[in-house]
């Protein structure tokens, strides 16, 4: 056996298996043992039922994407697995658990090399009182990667507690007969001991993470429609916001959503509303009235594939193109990206900050494997990006809603403020918010709202800037921990790589990113769109080198740090 300071597994099954369960109850138990981990989901285009496999990675170091090759994969049943297959890749390394009985293993294991062992693991359960497959394979998993069985049975005390004696003990005695099982399997892989921390680490989603960020950031309102692959943060937004006297509401359709949220903040409540592509592109409209009226609100867009209802249940980048650019007229407007798990904490309080404090829409692009991944992460830091909105404390003479303040940001009159009277609505308006069509107003008011978001001073957080050389990789997103990683197989190459990944969007930051840029002779940009939206982001905003390439595709296939590493070495 070699130590590895990371490792990987798949589970497999039809819908109803308990293949998820699974993994998510792998994940806690190395989380608990001191390791990170991060756990991730591929899906049918069916959203609920129908194939699924939980792909986990657990490693000594924080990890944010996932592998070239999967260590372990075990088949609960193969039913329908082969559309999903080319999403897990397997090796001669790979050990294959398959069940005989679940059905013939698909091409990503017959034609992989990998050596296959069969335990007949419904066989087994239906041996057991209430007995489940998915039981089974955790007892399975659990020896195959040291963890011991009580550590195992605790877990299950803890999660399972509440469904009774008897599903308590069918559930251990499932995990027992799965440990048995792999006795005497052998599986060459194994994770070196975790580094001992002083605080247990965090488990959540990035859909959790950015809920928590919107709440930190001062969110105390939030209204939107259900939406795969966004839901979750609605999920558990509905009982934290109540907890710190906020408010929740399941709107009829994404038009009400994202009209109550600007109605909301209007009054002076910080605001938000979360959504997928399809979602967007109804609240597109009403953005750009928040726009033109400086209302800040916040809009959580889980990127999902695309176009149209796409495929719901995997990711892709491509709504860069309209998150930046879809709104009609010249509107400026906040778009932002979070990098990881734990940075979708981080970039949604500071979207919700900049949104307060610019008077401004903010749009923050996180996506599917982003957000429905779940990761044990260190506890993200706690930091001082509450909004603070410019509200208007005391009015005499005419009120100026729209004046030509010091900066762009003109202090906002909460309804029912004595003289503080205004129109806020999306037509071209004075200084003192009367509709006007003068021609002198309206350029006026495009350089204030153009200019308060470009001359903002966002500091060091508008990217991730890592690494020297003359080479270099600009990413976004959830492909920054693909990237990053390998950069770091490069350098152990002996090859210096420069890692960018900007989170700031938009505005643009040409100063900053000209300064990232020097020194660089090659570029490699790397995102998961089919036509190269981000490239095209970035030859329209930025002077680039001139040998600059693309790695580019669509999803539902992440793009693995393996690739990101041979595209660079082989351009060396």
């Amino acid at each position: 056996m070699t130590a590895s300071s990371s490792i990987s597994i798949a589970i497999v099954g039809s819908g109803g298996a308990g293949a998820l369960t699974t993994v998510n109850l792998l994940l806690e138990a190395a989380s608990a043992a001191g390791w990170h981990g991060l756990f991730t989901r591929t899906l049918g285009p069916q959203i609920r039922g129908g194939e699924a496999a939980g792909l986990l990675r657990l490693a000594t170091h924080p990890v944010d994407c996932l592998p070239d090759q999967f260590d372990l994969i075990i088949g609960i049943d193969w039913l329908n697995a082969h559309r999903f297959g080319s999403e897990i890749k397997a090796g001669p390394q790979t050990l294959v658990i398959s069940d005989p009985r679940g059905g013939e293993p698909p091409p990503m294991v017959t034609e992989s090399g990998a050596r296959v062992v069969e335990i007949e693991m419904k066989e087994i359960a239906k041996s057991i009182s209430g007995g489940r497959p998915n039981m089974i394979a955790l007892g399975i998993a659990s020896r195959l990667l040291g963890f011991g069985v009580e550590q195992v049975f605790a877990l299950i005390a803890k999660r399972l507690g509440g469904k009774g004696t008897s599903a308590m003990e069918a559930s251990r005695a499932g995990i027992k007969a799965g440990f048995e099982a792999a006795k005497g399997v052998r599986f060459e892989a194994q994770l070196e001991k975790p580094v001992p921390g002083e605080a247990r680490r965090w488990l959540l989603s990035g859909n959790e993470a950015a809920a928590l960020g919107a709440i930190r950031g001062g969110v105390r309102f939030a209204a939107a429609y259900p939406i795969t692959p966004a839901t979750e943060i609605l999920e558990w937004l509905s009982p934290n916001l109540a907890k710190v006297g906020g408010v929740l509401l399941q709107a009829e359709d994404e038009l009400a959503a994202i009209n109550m949220i600007i109605g909301a903040s209007y009054g002076g409540t910080p605001s938000l509303t979360a959504t997928s592509g399809p979602g967007l592109s109804l609240m597109i409209e009403a953005i750009g009235l928040a726009t033109a009226a400086e209302i800040p609100i916040v809009v959580i867009d889980v990127m999902r594939g695309g176009p149209s209802t796409g495929i719901p249940t995997k990711s892709e980048q491509t709504d860069l193109n309209i998150a930046i650019y879809g709104l009609h007229g010249d509107a400026p407007h906040l778009v932002l990206a979070p990098q990881s798990v734990s940075d979708s904490l981080f970039t949604t309080q500071w979207a919700t900050y900049l949104a307060e404090a610019l008077q401004s829409p903010a749009i923050v692009l996180s996506d599917q494997f982003m957000g429905q991944s779940r990761a044990a992460i260190e506890r993200p830091a706690d930091v001082a990006f509450i909004g603070a909105r410019s509200v208007a404390t005391s009015i005499s003479g005419g009120y100026k809603r729209y004046a030509m303040a010091p900066g762009g940001i003109s202090a906002m009159a909460l309804p029912g403020m004595p003289g503080g009277q205004y129109t806020a609505d999306g037509l071209t308006h004075t200084e003192r918010g009367i509709p006007t069509s003068g021609a002198a107003d309206h350029l006026a008011q495009l350089d204030k709202r153009r200019d308060k978001l470009e001359r903002f001073n966002y500091g060091d957080h508008w990217a991730s800037i890592e690494g020297t050389g003359d080479i270099a990789i600009v990413t976004w997103g959830s492909l920054t921990g693909a990237a990053r990683e390998a950069a770091a197989r490069a350098a152990a190459d002996g090859l210096n790589v420069r890692l960018i990944a900007p989170r700031l969007l938009s505005p643009v930051q040409p100063e900053r990113f000209a300064a990232a840029l020097e020194g660089v002779a090659r570029l490699l940009v790397v995102e998961q769109t089919h036509s190269g939206q981000f490239l095209r982001y970035l030859r329209a905003h930025y002077d680039l080198p001139a040998k600059t390439r693309a790695l580019n595709r669509p999803g539902p296939l992440p793009i693995t740090a393996g690739e990101i590493h041979r595209a660079i070495i082989d351009w060396r």
